[in-house]
């Protein structure tokens, strides 16, 4: 294995035995995801057999929209959290200056340590919810075998694209004192246009299809679809196309902030 893989490989392996210390939190995070997934899967049934096959999908697609995208809540950080509290506690403390001039790429580190962590949260506060939502509500699993390798691959990109929002906000923290106020910003806007409260196309037109073509689609969105096999064939592969293109795009904006944040340290005697 190629030393560097080998380096970024256990640092994701690290961050997955890290959050596995949580055992309790863990556990209440998880009944507390199906919870809440109940409450809303009662309401999308309501709101379903009131109006049967809205924003295109049948009762059942609907309902295991909701079990879905609990599924994937924490492990995409549609809310923020992940290695925001560790980047932003690092900038307080001028522990930062340490980190860039490791001989480890600094963006690669925290993708990494974000991606064992998607992991852990997929295994455990993702997998619980959404067994709690086939055996009480009957969710739907995907018929077709390809659809698990797509869906896994989609979670990995909107981890990704997921990931390459959130260091763009982190990183503001090179110039502002504080970030945390473009962080809750950011989370209402992931929140409302990530598809974690309504499927986008629930939207009214105009703002559905300005949503569907912004970042934040792929975090939820994208990969319900894909696992309700609204979108095959052809539609399955541009779905994971408009994932790879935002990824690439955050990452290179990502680096960019990033080499402009390197400069502004040097600058400022580290």
């Amino acid at each position: 294995m190629d030393t560097s893989a080998g380096l970024y490989l256990a640092i994701a392996r690290g961050a997955f035995r890290r959050f596995a210390t949580y055992r309790v939190a863990t556990a209440a995070g998880a009944f507390t995801n199906t919870v809440f997934g109940c409450v809303l899967a009662a309401t999308f049934l309501a709101l379903w057999h009131a109006r049967p096959g809205l924003g295109g999908y049948d009762t059942a697609q609907a309902v295991t929209y909701i079990w879905v995208s609990q599924a994937l809540l924490v492990a995409v950080a549609a809310w923020g959290g992940g290695f925001q509290d560790d980047l932003q506690q690092r900038l307080r403390t001028g522990d930062i200056a340490i980190d860039l001039y490791r001989p480890v790429d600094f963006l690669g580190w925290w993708l990494a340590s974000d991606l064992g962590r998607a992991g852990f949260q997929l295994l455990t506060r993702g997998a619980v919810p959404l067994a709690a939502g086939v055996l009480l509500f009957h969710a739907r699993l995907p018929h077709a075998p390809l659809t698990w390798p797509l869906f896994l691959v989609s979670v990995l990109l909107a981890v990704t694209v997921s990931f390459g929002l959130r260091f763009l906000v982190s990183v503001t923290g090179f110039w502002l004192d504080d970030a945390e106020g473009l962080r809750v910003l950011m989370a209402v806007v992931s929140m409302f246009f990530s598809g974690m409260l309504l499927p986008l196309s629930l939207f009214p037109d105009g703002l559905r299809q300005a949503a569907q073509l912004l970042p934040w689609s792929a975090l939820v969105q994208v990969p319900c679809d894909l696992f309700l096999e609204h979108r095959t064939g052809a539609a399955a592969g541009r779905a994971l196309g408009f994932q790879l293109l935002w990824a690439a795009l955050l990452l290179t904006a990502g680096r960019a902030a990033q080499a402009l944040a390197a400069r502004k340290v040097v600058v400022h005697g580290g």
